[in-house]
């Protein structure tokens, strides 16, 4: 029998309630909007709190990067009450209520839910849970969330913060703990051990010596989550100017070796607490204004250029003539396309073209090639990242600092002088990465499809494709 890390029909402790004047949460540090959304919820008569990282950064002296309200509102009750919301998710439902391009995440309460009968409880992904919708008490989704510190509740009512879990001691102690059994909550949702690792390297918080223990114990079940979730959270590992940190305990815990394997052996035949890539995430932090602002491509060509390096100075020793592009590209479709056998985790084609791009601009960097000072290459979209490698690789090995200031200086030059409008007439299969000997990038184009009624004909579209609106 499946037994949960907390029984939904448990009788919870009775929660720690912190009045106002013993904690510093206040209104003033709430963003406006999500203010607006507990007070509407409250004033209908649902019950409505801020949750998750918000109170735990504020009770930290941080400055919250999201405002999450909890409410025993139900999705659709959401809905009705907010005109601006949208219902999103499936496993998930919860409602995103935008305010212009901010979103406020607003979800009822859960519970854990009902035990099942598993047939082989220590088979890969046999707790994994597809489905959580099962609604309940304040309680009940307080002891079902992730980790301590994340299950403090605070009342727009009594603007009491309220610990049901025992989340406030833990950030006293900087401790990362898991709710319930660890062995069971990273089966039933495997993101959480990206979490965990992600939220310690943040926090400067140490994990629980337990959840560390499930961790390298249950890893490989990692390969159960769906590829965007995993993508996503790799991605989120590169914030907050914590990489290094976060990527070295994605190691340790072995999570690597499930994930990104190439990867993963890398570091092990490249002196593993020693590796070079330590000092490339390190040196990556070290720019933060950069990197804060350094879009998805940029954070995947700095975790496999010296990957990418080591792959290309071994080739030239062996005699082996390969382009720049095409290895780059090798190297990054490698990496995340064969991740999972299983379950190919596969990179968008926009990220896995721009960091090869940046990859192999590096080697023009190096050999001083006079066609990266002309302006048409500086107007590449992967020309900003390229230059942030470049700088980052030349940190690393001691390079002349001299040269990476001439090429920021005639970057910055570029971008300070008035640029032309698009040449409307232009071939639109020209190779825009011809004057670098790169490969042209496939085009690729939504065939219509034609037939009676179809737009080719005079009539209505033959399919509604506006059909698939979020509800």
């Amino acid at each position: 029998m499946y037994n949960a890390g907390v029984d939904f029909m448990k009788e919870y402790p009775k929660p720690i309630v912190c009045p106002r004047e013993k904690h510093c949460v206040s209104r003033k540090n709430i963003d406006p909007d999500a203010l607006s959304v507990l007070y509407r919820l409250s004033n209908s008569g649902f019950v409505a709190y801020l949750v998750g990282g918000g109170v735990r950064d504020i009770l930290l002296g941080r400055a919250p990067k999201d405002f999450d309200v909890a409410t025993n509102a139900h999705p659709g009750q959401i809905r009705r009450l907010f005109r601006n919301a949208f219902l999103i998710g499936r496993r998930f439902r919860l409602a995103l209520i935008k305010f212009g391009d901010k979103q406020i995440e607003t979800s009822t309460f859960r519970r854990q839910p009902e035990q099942e009968e598993v047939g082989d409880e220590g088979r890969v992904g046999a707790l994994y849970q597809e489905e959580d919708n099962y609604f309940g008490s304040p309680a009940d989704d307080a002891w079902r969330r992730d980790f301590t510190v994340n299950g403090l509740f605070y009342d727009i009512q009594t603007f009491a913060v309220i610990d049901y879990v025992g989340g406030l001691k833990d950030l006293q102690k900087k401790v990362l703990r898991c709710i319930g059994d660890p062995n069971i909550r990273f089966r039933e949702d495997p993101v959480r051990m990206m979490r965990a690792v992600r939220f310690a390297a943040r926090l400067d918080f140490k994990i629980h010596k337990e959840s560390v223990k499930a961790i390298e114990q249950h890893y490989p079940e990692i390969t159960q989550a769906s590829k965007p979730r995993l993508y996503e959270e790799t991605m989120k590992l590169f914030g907050y100017g914590t990489a290094q940190e976060a990527f070295r305990q994605l190691w340790t815990t072995r999570l690597t070796q499930a994930m990104l394997p190439v990867l993963h052996d890398f570091i092990q035949n490249s002196g593993k607490k020693r590796s070079i890539l330590w000092e490339y995430l390190r040196r990556f932090d070290e720019h933060a204004e950069e990197t804060a602002a350094a879009d998805t491509a940029t954070r995947v060509a700095v975790l496999l250029c010296p990957l990418y390096l080591e792959r290309m100075n071994r080739l030239q020793k062996h005699g082996v003539h390969v382009s720049a592009d095409t290895e780059a590209e090798h190297t990054v479709m490698e990496a995340f396309s064969d991740a999972f056998v299983a379950n190919t985790w596969r990179i968008p084609k926009a990220v896995a073209y721009g960091a090869a791009s940046m990859l192999a601009a590096q080697r023009h960097f190096d050999e001083r090639d006079p066609a990266m000072r002309r302006s048409r290459v500086f107007a590449h979209d992967w020309f900003a990242g390229a230059l942030l490698l470049y700088t980052i690789r030349m940190r690393v090995t001691k390079g002349d600092e001299k040269d990476v200031a001439l090429w920021h200086d005639a970057y910055a030059d570029f971008l300070s002088r008035p640029q032309p409008p698009p040449d409307l007439d232009a071939d639109p299969n020209a190779d825009p990465n011809a004057d670098l000997g790169h490969r042209r990038r496939p085009r690729y184009r939504r065939h219509r499809r034609r037939g009676r009624g179809g737009r080719d004909h005079g009539g209505e579209r033959s399919h509604d494709f506006h059909n698939d609106k979020p509800e």
